[in-house]
């Protein structure tokens, strides 16, 4: 059991660390270094979907840390 519980937190923190390198900012690079610039849009479409499929996935890796640690 706990070893199930292991390797599926794994495939969980694999899951939204791609999420949320998948999602865009609004500033580019050049905010970085000063750029005023900045422009905040809503999200829409795939944004918006990758958005909540990450919000899922950290609900997701909190239970499953939670069950680790009481299991």
């Amino acid at each position: 059991m706990n070893q199930i519980l292991l390797i599926s937190q794994f495939i969980v923190s694999v899951l939204l660390i791609v999420s949320v390198l998948l999602q865009q900012r609004g500033g580019s690079l050049g905010s970085a270094f000063g750029g005023s610039e900045t422009s905040y849009a809503s999200r829409r479409g795939v944004e918006k979907h990758i958005f909540w499929i990450s919000v899922i996935l950290v609900i997701v890796f909190i239970a499953l840390a939670l069950l680790n640690f009481l299991a």
